[in-house]
């Protein structure tokens, strides 16, 4: 593939990445993924973009997942991947599974936002003319809509995968009851949903509360997780207060409030634990969702091929023993305090 500039590595496949199937389908997917929601904007270096995205192919990262409005600018991300599948991914397209969303603001005009089929339609449009694909292989709404009826967006999913725009639809973040509408409404119409996404780490299990993982699971869903390390908080930058170079100081989406003194406790106390695995907090945190068998695939994001270097060693992560489960459950009740 020289005419690319790329040639993938042709261990990408043996050497460690590990794949999940997805639900009841023929899909498998790796259990770490690579998500464009940061540092593929056109504000960021796309030298840099190419290379974590050449080294996480390299390693078997076959799930790349975006939405309309990852950027910035909004659609920027998916114009990144655009470029790369023009420059040197189209030869593999066949062992790419991308997945992109809609629903969130994207464009001016009560046509831009939410999951009217006129939205859900004209931005996966917008996406694979941005993308340079003819297809994605997943399609998701992107949140729940409670002001469009449910059968309107259920129906444009399933019009959508009979157009051959699509392959597979899924869910994200969508309330309970509204999930079991969506999985009985498209198994009817034999488009079944393939998979959920959801936000789920140490610090915020609530599709575990909830019984949203299992609900995926009953209905022949799988579930695959974004922000592992709850937007940096569990990436062990934080052990010490706010360094002036973090999320927390350029006021993004991470928010000072959400470093409390107990929270600040409870990731210091987890990182002790962690160092008794041989582990970095972000590792041991990443091997914690994967731990649990219900869990399809981890969506990472990844600022450097560097850190995406470190966030691949949770495969290789040891098992778990029960104490050390049960030690992290105390932390998270705020029964054990960092050791001095």
């Amino acid at each position: 593939m020289e005419k690319y500039g790329y040639t993938p590595d042709e261990g990408r496949y043996v050497n460690g990445m590990k794949y999940r199937r997805c639900g009841k389908s023929g899909i498998m997917l790796p259990e770490i993924s690579l998500g464009f929601w940061h540092n593929f904007g056109d504000v960021d270096s796309f030298e840099n973009a190419r290379a974590m995205v050449h080294y996480a192919f390299d390693h078997g990262v076959c799930h790349f997942d975006l939405a309309n409005n990852y950027g910035p600018a909004a659609g920027a991300a998916e114009k990144t991947l655009g470029t790369l599948m023009k420059s040197s991914l189209q030869p593999f397209r066949d062992e790419l599974f991308i997945s992109t969303k809609a629903g969130y603001d994207m464009w001016p005009g009560p046509y831009g936002s939410w999951c009217s089929r006129k939205n859900l339609m004209a931005s996966l449009d917008q996406s694979l003319q941005r993308m340079n694909l003819e297809y994605v292989d997943l399609f998701y709404s992107h949140r729940y809509d409670p002001y469009t009826p449910l059968e309107e967006t259920l129906q444009a999913l399933v019009d959508i995968v009979r157009s051959g725009k699509a392959l597979y639809v899924g869910i994200s973040r969508w309330p309970k009851e509204a999930a079991q509408v969506a999985y009985s409404y498209l198994a009817e119409r034999d488009v079944p949903c393939l998979i959920y996404q959801g936000r789920y780490n140490l610090i915020d299990r609530e599709p575990q509360e909830t019984g949203i993982i299992d609900q995926a699971k009953e209905n022949g869903a799988g579930f695959i997780v974004f922000s592992p390390l709850a937007q940096g908080l569990l990436a062990g930058r934080y052990l010490d207060g706010i360094p002036a170079d973090s999320r927390i100081a350029h006021g993004g989406h991470l928010k000072k409030e959400a470093l409390t003194e107990e929270r600040l406790q409870q990731i210091q106390a987890l990182n002790c634990i962690a160092g008794r695995r041989g582990q970095t907090l972000a590792e041991m945190s990443l091997a914690w969702i994967l731990n649990d068998e219900r869990v399809t695939s981890v969506i990472i994001g990844s600022s450097s091929v560097g850190q995406m270097q470190k966030n691949l060693k949770a495969l290789h992560s040891p098992a778990f023993t029960t104490e050390e489960l049960q030690e992290i459950e105390r932390v998270l009740n705020g029964k054990v305090k960092a050791e001095k």
